[in-house]
């Protein structure tokens, strides 16, 4: 019986949560079972997933294979960058400098501030009128 070797990893960005799976192959690329560039038709997001695999020169030596649910397509790419770095990581740790470096081990903690009570929004109020 022949072992399969999977790393996975979890990414996170805004409210979008991806897992990534890679395993040794020819560089196939599906999110939530489509392609990578259907599921990402904007060539900004699909160059910001891709920097971890251009940097540690892994571009067509993974098939990976992402699950991403939540938020909208650029906190989704944000998270699978994340989670793809994280398991570029796992597979060979001499990778952790490089990807360290250009600062894609760090997690972004920007979130969208909440709606407070007796205001239009987050920080707009509501207008206000002398009378």
């Amino acid at each position: 019986m022949v072992e399969v070797v999977k790393y996975g990893a979890t990414g996170r960005r805004k409210s979008s949560i991806a897992r990534v799976n890679l395993t040794p192959g020819t560089g196939n690329i599906h999110v939530n079972k489509r392609p990578f560039e259907n599921y990402f038709p904007r060539e900004t997001d699909r160059l910001i997933i891709l920097e971890p695999l251009k940097l540690t020169n892994t571009l067509g030596k993974f098939d990976i294979d992402v699950s991403v649910t939540g938020g909208g397509s650029t906190g989704q790419a944000g998270a699978f960058r994340l989670g793809l770095s994280r398991a570029l990581v796992l597979c060979a740790p001499e990778n952790k400098s490089v990807l360290k470096k250009s600062d894609l081990l760090t997690r972004d903690p920007r979130m969208k501030e909440r709606k407070k009570p007796g205001q239009k929004g987050a920080r707009k109020k509501f207008q206000w009128v002398k009378r």
